[in-house]
């Protein structure tokens, strides 16, 4: 091997083996252009600009094809295709990498389309470009994504389901013990998706379309009996779809009713009981005592402001049935505020007595439904879990909702929640690049 001078006095060069300084540009513009994708086990044949932008036609470092199905080699080849993938944007203009891609005839898989180290199986993006868009809806909304991107909407929700299909574990059920599920609505015409969430990792574990039982089911066929054994809690709601899962898989006895959707039917009761009271005494003086007392029923004691203390004060001289029923909120709520399980029992049914005596139909129909859920509402005073994480987590997901405004299938909303709230810290393509470098 020789080197070489060639050129002229206006455009001079080296070659390494070459005989026209043609050949060392182009060599040398592959060369760079490998050490710029940094993509693995890929080599840059040549490079060209066309109408598509640059086209860098590649192929793999491996001569023997592999079997995307099985990932074992293959010797016999069926045929082959020029075919393109896009990859992230190079001096301001769209890259390409460009490959002829056989199809194998694999024993185990039949006639497949062999593995390419630089893209997922039938993705028409590489795996750089995918990782970036997947970065970026981290932070951005949906359409900020596409249009950075250049890809169309629906696209970037197909590209994230197949990133977090690569990036999140296999199976994210292992090693749970205690967990919260609840639903969320994501569209109009009651369009639901169940969330299971580890109270233990603060992390979204699984999601599925639907609300009802038979979606829960499959959550729990997913588990499996030896791990649905290693369940210490489930926190849900009374919602009897979800009970009815639960108690089908065997896990009553570890079933917590979340105390807040508790405290909510007593707050819903006590305003039932206000507005029977405002009706009845529509247009006497009475009514004005009546007037503007909803919150201040509903507020804690100890957030009432002196006006508030003394009015409420008035409502027990004025209204009794309206007074009663405040004093039953505030009283189930010192139940719950119980750390000891005996006397949280004890209390508990002390109330259910009370509530049924206190002629108010709606802490009458409350009280029934206690009782029905007595041993799951105890279940919160020895482990105080609740939903809280979980509706602090729904909260999240309504945000990503309503900052992609909106989602046409639930698919696209369950890549978004994967890859946002599953514990997945992405970081630009190009920072990784400098890091390596």
């Amino acid at each position: 091997m020789h080197i070489r001078k060639v050129g002229n006095a206006h455009g001079r060069g080296y070659a390494l083996g070459c005989e026209t300084y043609k050949e060392a540009t182009t060599v040398r513009a592959t060369n760079l252009l490998e050490v710029i994708l940094g993509l693995n086990k890929t080599k840059v044949v040549s490079v060209s600009i066309e109408n598509l932008g640059i086209v860098a036609d590649v192929e793999p470092t491996t001569s023997v094809p592999y079997c995307s199905g099985c990932g074992h080699s293959v010797r016999e080849v069926h045929d082959e295709r020029k075919r393109h993938w896009r990859h992230l944007d190079l001096a301001g203009m769209k890259l390409w990498l460009r490959y002829a891609l056989r199809r194998v005839k694999c024993e185990r898989c039949g006639t497949i389309v062999e593995m390419v180290p630089w893209a997922e199986t039938y993705s028409w993006f590489t795996r750089d470009f995918e990782a970036q868009v997947a970065f970026f809806a981290q932070k951005a909304d949906q359409t900020t994504v596409s249009r950075v991107m250049g890809v169309a909407w629906r696209t970037v929700g197909s590209i994230l389901q197949r990133v977090t299909a690569r990036l999140l574990p296999a199976d994210l059920l292992d090693n749970l013990k205690r967990i919260g599920i609840d639903e969320l609505s994501h569209r109009k015409n009651h369009k639901y998706i169940t969330v299971v969430i580890d109270h233990d990792t603060k992390r979204i574990v699984w999601t599925r379309p639907g609300k009802d039982a038979a979606t829960l089911a499959e959550f729990f066929k997913e588990l499996g009996p030896e791990r649905c054994e290693k369940l210490e809690a489930v926190t849900l709601d009374m919602s009897g779809a979800f009970v009815k899962a639960v108690t089908d898989a065997g896990l009553q006895p570890k079933m917590i009713f979340d105390r807040f959707h508790v405290e909510r039917l007593a707050h819903d009761a006590v305003d039932e009981v206000r507005r029977a009271e405002v009706r009845e005494n529509k247009g006497t003086e009475e009514a004005k005592v009546l007037k503007r007392t909803r919150y201040i029923l509903l507020k804690n004691p100890w957030n009432l402001t002196p006006i508030e203390s003394q009015k409420l004060a008035m409502l027990q001289e004025v209204n009794k049935p309206i007074y009663r029923a405040y004093l039953l909120k505030e009283s189930l709520c010192e139940v719950l505020d119980n750390t000891d399980p005996g006397l949280a029992r004890v209390k508990l049914a002390e109330w259910i007595g009370w509530a049924q005596r206190s002629r108010l139909e709606p802490f009458k129909k409350l009280a029934g439904t206690i009782k029905e859920h007595f041993e799951g509402i105890l279940a919160y005073i020895p482990l105080r879990l609740n939903n809280g994480r979980t509706e602090g987590m729904n909260r999240k997901i309504r945000t990503l909702t309503s900052r992609a405004y909106g989602f046409h299938s639930a698919e696209s909303l369950i890549a978004l929640i994967r890859l946002c709230c599953s514990g997945l810290h992405l970081q630009p393509v190009f920072k990784f690049a400098l890091e390596s470098n």
